[in-house]
């Protein structure tokens, strides 16, 4: 199985009942392929998913690794339409990220390595992250909350100068973590 590959099963039903679309790769659009936008339970068998509740990968993000979720309440989904989901591109184990208060890499600066449930602890004065870098080989995911609760947005590799860039409605972020690699 390469890096940039997985397996999801997504079921109309709760408890994987139901109709179901199993994808591989990514897919901008579940109703081309003949799947209704109601996602109730979702099983991924290796990987980690991004899913979106929109088609086209737009909307609210949700960060599905590797398990089960019987009901989308389990990952943090506020109803049950999802539209899109792309594979998260594993490159590895290196993990690095650089989180700036300023747009376009200014101001107050954070770098980790690791999981932050709470960034204020970490140093930065705010809430609000402006821009941030993606080094190595590892994707995160954003939490407007801390200890990784609330709304997510997920980050590769790359460099993302506004929240604009990582499809953020509100860059209020308060935990920080790497995505699992699970294979």
């Amino acid at each position: 199985m390469s890096q940039y590959s997985g397996k999801i099963v997504l079921y109309e039903g709760k408890s994987f009942t139901g109709r179901k679309l199993e994808l591989c790769s990514e897919c901008d659009n579940f109703q081309d392929r003949g799947f209704m936008n109601r996602v109730n339970s979702a099983s991924v068998e290796s990987g980690a998913f991004v899913c979106f509740h929109h088609p086209d990968f737009k909307g609210q993000q949700y960060i599905l690794e590797h398990g089960e979720y019987p009901e989308f309440q389990r990952w943090n989904g506020h109803n049950d339409h999802m539209g899109s989901c792309r594979p998260i591109r594993m490159h590895g184990q290196h993990y690095r990220l650089e989180l700036y208060e300023g747009d376009r890499f200014s101001g107050p600066c954070v770098e980790l390595s690791d999981d932050c449930p709470f960034l204020q602890a970490r140093g930065l004065t705010k809430t609000c992250i402006n821009s941030l870098r993606v080094y190595g080989d590892g994707a995160w995911v954003l939490y407007e909350e801390p200890n990784y609760r609330g709304r997510m947005y997920v980050v590769e590799r790359g460099d993302f100068g506004s929240p604009a860039d990582w499809q953020a409605e509100n860059p209020n972020i308060q935990s920080v973590r790497r995505v699992a690699n699970y294979f």
